[in-house]
Order: C-alpha cells, then sequence, then structure tokens
C-alpha cells in the first residue's frame, strides 16, 4: 500500500525533521559530557549534568522515538518498503538499536544528574560513569552520521525478500496486461462480427 504524496509528504518531513533533531542534541550532549568530563569549575560541572539530563529526557528520548516511528511509517507505506532493500533494514536496525541503548544510559545520567542537584562537586567515585557518557555520546553522534550518509545515498541493493516480491508484482503486471489484451482482442472480435453482420443485412 502506497501512501497519498500528501501524507508521504508529511511523513517524511516529521522523519527529516526528528532524525535531524536527535543529531544534532546528541552532538549538544557531547559537548555537554566533554564539559562535564574536564571542567575545573564545580559549578560549571553541576550545570552540566542538570542540562544533560533535561536534554535527554524532553530532547533526545522524544526525537529518537518519533524518528523510529516515521521512519517505518515512510517505508511501509512507499515503494522502498521496510525489508526490501538492505539500506533500509540496516537503517531499521541501527536505529532500533541506537533507541534501545540510549534509553539503557539514561540510568548513569539520572545518577549524575541527581547528585549534581544535591551538591556542587561530582565526586572521584562516579568518573567511570563520566567516562562512559561521553564514549556512549560520541558513538552515537557516530551512528546517526552512518544512518544519515544512508539515506542520502539510498544503496539499491535488495534482500530476498525485495527480490520476491519484485518478481509477484512483475507478474501480476503481467497478468493484467495479458488479460486488458485478451478484453481488447475480443472487443475486437465483437466489432468485427458487428461490422460483417452489417454487410449482410
Amino acid at each position: 500500500m502506497i501512501m497519498k504524496p500528501s501524507l508521504r509528504k508529511v511523513a517524511l518531513i516529521a522523519h527529516v525533521t526528528t532524525s535531524i533533531g536527535w543529531l544534532g542534541a546528541v552532538a549538544g550532549f557531547l559537548v555537554l559530557a566533554l564539559a562535564g568530563l574536564f571542567s575545573q569549575n564545580a559549578m560549571t560541572v553541576r550545570a552540566t549534568y542538570l542540562a544533560m539530563e533535561l536534554t535527554t529526557r524532553f530532547v533526545i528520548v522524544p526525537f529518537a522515538f518519533v524518528a523510529l516511528l516515521t521512519g517505518v511509517v515512510s517505508s511501509l507505506f512507499t515503494k522502498w518498503g521496510l525489508f526490501r532493500y538492505y539500506w533500509v533494514l540496516v537503517k531499521l536496525v541501527i536505529t532500533i538499536l541506537a533507541t534501545l541503548i540510549l534509553l539503557v544510559h539514561t540510568q548513569p545520567i539520572e545518577l549524575l544528574a541527581g547528585v549534581a542537584a544535591k551538591t556542587a562537586v561530582v565526586g572521584a567515585h562516579l568518573h567511570s560513569e563520566q567516562i562512559l557518557l561521553a564514549n556512549a555520546s560520541s558513538a552515537a553522534l557516530l551512528v546517526l552520521l552512518v544512518v544519515t550518509v544512508l539515506s542520502y545515498y539510498k544503496p539499491r541493493g535488495m534482500t530476498q525478500h525485495g527480490w520476491r516480491k519484485q518478481h509477484e508484482e512483475r507478474q501480476g503486471v503481467a497478468a493484467v496486461d495479458a488479460s486488458n489484451d485478451q478484453a481488447q482482442e475480443s472487443e475486437h472480435e465483437r466489432e468485427g462480427n458487428g461490422v460483417h453482420a452489417a454487410t449482410f443485412k
């Protein structure tokens, strides 16, 4: 089933907007993570982790889910399909994994934000969580850039499911064409018989 052009444009705009928003928010998160890791100013570190928690809760997580949902809708109801092309399938798998990993990493974010809300000093015992967030956001940014490149170039390699669907569609088109040809031949025969009958009257 193919969406109407107007609906397809709405879904595409929503997908592109949230995907770019997700990418930009992760880039901002990475800057904050590095600031929290390397800054010597206690107030800066405290503000950094409070901002990271808000950014994650109200920007990154919503954008991730909307980007995933609109991506699935845009694929299912357009010519690309969800499982026809490797680039769509790879993008889907990456997006799902990135979203799941994001949800897992909300725990250390909330931990650091909770500490920052109570005290101006983030203890050395939380240094591993600080490093984890910096590394995770760096990896997430790289992954989202890969997804963006896939969306732009759209490599045309088809999956086995895609080849099978394409073959079925071609058979369907061929059957419709044959049926139309047969109907036209029958119509011509009827017209010819009508002419002969009129001739002998």
